[in-house]
């Protein structure tokens, strides 16, 4: 037997200094587990979504194409539909979004008949060229965001938004 005997005090204070952790982590751990569980989840991304518009029948003229996909928020699922301007660079498809940089609004092509060519925002008079870089002067401070293209079974497919890389 050892010598080192605990005294009453002693033993009430280990035991609620281990009750009082024990209830701290019980707190906590939902805390911690609601913080880090976002970095946690495998993301869909990569994923391409395949639009009505066959890939033979784009022109080099800016088209409108409407897609739709589901969209899960926590336990909410909603379809949502989004659009992409559409047109063919040579060989090269390319789709464009319509959300202006300056303040969200939609984009629509030649939608100013005093400038041609360019893609319009009635909002504030913004102005894009055909490859979405903004024209100088005007409101938008950034060229509008790219469509990832891919094709499947001669139908045109969209991909997440990146950053334009024609301008």
């Amino acid at each position: 037997m050892s010598n080192n005997r605990v005294s009453r005090r002693q033993f009430l204070n280990y035991t609620l200094t281990g009750v009082g952790g024990f209830m701290a982590a019980g707190m906590l751990m939902p805390m911690v587990r609601f913080a880090i569980d976002p970095a946690l989840q495998t993301k869909a991304e990569g994923q391409f979504i395949q639009t009505s518009q066959k890939i033979d029948e784009i022109t080099d003229v800016p088209v409108k194409v409407d897609f739709t996909f589901e969209q899960v928020d926590a336990w909410y699922k909603s379809d949502v539909t989004e659009a992409a301007w559409v047109y063919r660079d040579g060989d090269t498809v390319i789709a464009l979004s319509p959300v202006c940089k300056h303040l969200g609004c939609t984009v629509n092509w030649e939608g100013d008949s005093a400038h041609p060519n360019q893609f319009f925002c009635a909002c504030h008079a913004g102005r894009y060229e055909k490859s979405g870089k903004n024209v100088a002067g005007t409101p938008p401070l950034g060229p509008l965001d790219e469509y990832e293209v891919s094709e499947k079974d001669g139908f045109l497919m969209l991909g997440k938004k990146i950053p334009n890389t024609l301008v």
